[in-house]
């Protein structure tokens, strides 16, 4: 029970700190599942008997208001996960590792399904063989007639491979740099908190030319030119710039992100349908 002006005040800071947990995962800063629903209308339920003034009510008020906007955030995430029969591996590894030895044996017991399978060769096989053996043409007639032309070695210069654009007119390094330069001044004109969406960047007017800046872009992540911004609950991702290249990025073993840059996908960021 809240006893005096102390214990209101602990609560006032305990609401505080609830709404400003909610607002975090409103503006997906936190994962929506790391605040437990259950303890937390626990403690707004506690307090609440004990307000009196309107500025106190408010204040409940509000903390229930972003706890509900919490709830709609992860019964989205579960319906969406449930319909597409998701499994988060992180959600999944949780569940491993917390389950016993002798549970994980139990569920592997009742799924498992051995297969067997039994070859051996009789004497319809060794027939069958020997037919399919004593049919084939030697393989001197068999590639007799084959035409190969003779092609002789020769070489090609520099400006004929960039005419058929198996190489750049740029250097790498100098390539890489004015595309890191483009990626900075992309953000500043069309992006938001510093950062752009990965298809607002790649995408551009033809496939190919698309699919050599997603090559590109991979490239500004390596070697630390840029860092990208992955939420799986809106299944978004955005490319942000770094003001100077990390070289820790080149030191340091990291993850390896695979995204799908497919020629439906493309077609549907063209005529502005979600991907």
């Amino acid at each position: 029970m809240i006893a005096g002006k102390h214990d209101k005040k602990l609560g006032r800071e305990n609401l505080e700190r609830i709404i400003e947990m909610c607002v975090a995962i409103e503006n997906k800063q936190v994962d929506p599942f790391t605040l437990n629903v259950d303890d937390i209308i626990v403690v707004v339920k506690q307090y609440f008997p004990h307000w009196k003034h309107p500025n106190e009510l408010e204040l409940d008020a509000e903390a229930l208001h972003h706890l509900a906007s919490v709830i709609k955030i992860q019964s989205e995430w579960v319906k969406q996960r449930s319909t597409s029969l998701y499994t988060d591996p992180f959600l999944l590894e949780e569940k491993i590792r917390q389950t016993s030895k002798e549970g994980m044996i139990r569920v592997f017991t009742s799924v498992w399904t051995p297969l067997v399978e039994f070859e051996q060769l009789n004497l319809h096989n060794l027939a069958q063989g020997l037919l399919y053996w004593d049919a084939l043409e030697p393989l001197g007639t068999r590639w007799r007639d084959i035409d190969v032309d003779a092609v002789e070695i020769g070489s090609v210069s520099r400006a004929e491979m960039v005419k058929q654009q198996v190489l750049s007119d740029k250097e790498f390094g100098e390539e890489l740099e004015c595309y890191w330069q483009e990626l900075k001044l992309r953000v500043k004109e069309k992006g938001t908190d510093g950062k752009i969406d990965y298809w607002d960047f790649i995408g551009t007017d033809t496939y190919p030319e698309t699919v050599q800046r997603a090559f590109l872009t991979s490239f500004l992540v390596t070697y630390g030119y840029a860092t990208l911004e992955i939420d799986r609950l809106e299944e978004t991702v955005f490319i942000i710039p770094y003001e100077v290249p990390h070289e820790a990025a080149l030191t340091v073993q990291s993850a390896s992100v695979p995204i799908a840059v497919s020629c439906e996908d493309w077609q549907k960021w063209k005529e502005g349908r979600p991907l």
